[in-house]
């Protein structure tokens, strides 16, 4: 039975230690991944956007709801750019230029993060103040890295 345990045990970490393209059957598979993850982020963020902006009515349990959403989706999509994985929306310089690619990554999840704890405050100017640095952090990401 402990030889069975530390087999399971040797098995999920290697299963976590794998490069991302491992983690898809096909490359489609991956770009299919990220697009989604990316697109459901993008929904509920868009809802944010339109209580921040007056669009429709505030409701802080909705934006705390929603920003939840965005802050774990944010965390999602980056398994999906793998070695490998190249296509899609994405341009070529997100495999040429990693390390900026990743701070990109690394700010977009911090500036969700930062608009969960906003959403969380219950009042609209907390989240009127985040959703902009917010959103510059989605823009950069895709003016550099994002074919139209």
């Amino acid at each position: 039975m402990i030889r069975l345990a530390t087999f399971a045990l040797a098995a999920a970490c290697a299963a976590t230690t794998l490069p991302a393209a491992a983690q898809f059957a096909k490359p489609e598979d991956a770009i299919k991944y990220r697009q989604s993850a990316l697109f459901i982020m993008s929904q509920h963020f868009g809802r944010l956007g339109a209580m921040a902006n007056g669009r429709a009515p505030y409701d802080a349990a909705a934006a705390a709801a929603n920003a939840e959403v965005v802050a774990d989706m944010a965390k999602l999509p980056w398994a999906g750019f793998g070695a490998g994985t190249e296509g899609g929306k994405a341009k070529p310089e997100v495999w040429k230029e990693a390390p900026k690619f990743k701070e990109h990554q690394d700010k977009l999840i911090a500036e969700t993060g930062k608009l969960l704890v906003a959403a969380k405050a219950g009042n609209i100017d907390a989240l009127k103040t985040q959703f902009g640095p917010t959103a510059a952090s989605c823009k950069a990401c895709h003016d550099t890295f994002r074919d139209r």
